[in-house]
């Protein structure tokens, strides 16, 4: 309990706020984050603190490749999430070589047959919405066509530019909408 110090100062603001048995406050300082000293459970809020930071960490740590993800433009269709779980049920059988083996992971199989279904069931919902919704990069990329089929009408550069900004100001209110 070397952590333990003595409070000079009773009205010390960092004082241990347990009360002892005689009722009197603790004359121990109190061990930050917490309000209480080592010897009153200072330790766990220190060790608290200490698991959130490594906690923040190991998310911080994945972050990047989370966000990566989450901007794919890929990121609306499940069909390579099928084809991992299709491969993991294929290494799971490939396991099997009696039948015992096959009683032994019959119940990794059954789950990933219902994960594979799920995945499946949902794919195919997901793809029949996206067939009346129009991707955001896909949208903007339509309006620099129309742009460009203009510009090769119109000679006016300021009717030109008026018509781009109107186009795409349309394209960004149609973009407000999705989100």
């Amino acid at each position: 309990m070397a952590d333990i110090e003595r409070c000079e100062n009773p009205a010390d603001p960092n004082r241990c706020q347990a009360v002892r048995t005689d009722g009197d406050q603790c004359n121990n300082l109190a061990k930050a984050p917490s309000n209480f000293c080592m010897a009153h459970g200072g330790n766990r809020a220190a060790n608290a603190a200490e698991k959130a930071v490594v906690r923040n960490y190991r998310k911080s740590k994945w972050l990047a490749r989370i966000q990566e993800h989450a901007d794919s433009s890929g990121i609306k269709c499940l069909r390579e999430e099928i084809g991992i779980l299709r491969i993991l049920m294929e290494e799971r059988l490939e396991r099997c070589d009696t039948e015992h083996d096959l009683i032994m992971e019959s119940q990794h199989i059954s789950d990933l047959v219902v994960k594979i279904e799920h995945v499946v069931t949902s794919c195919h919902k997901l793809e029949d919405k996206l067939r009346y919704v129009v991707d955001r990069s896909a949208l903007l990329q339509f309006a620099s066509m129309v742009i460009d089929i203009v510009a090769n009408i119109i000679t006016d550069e300021a009717a030109l530019e008026i018509i781009g900004d109107r186009i795409l100001a349309a394209v960004g209110k149609i973009g407000e909408e999705e989100s």
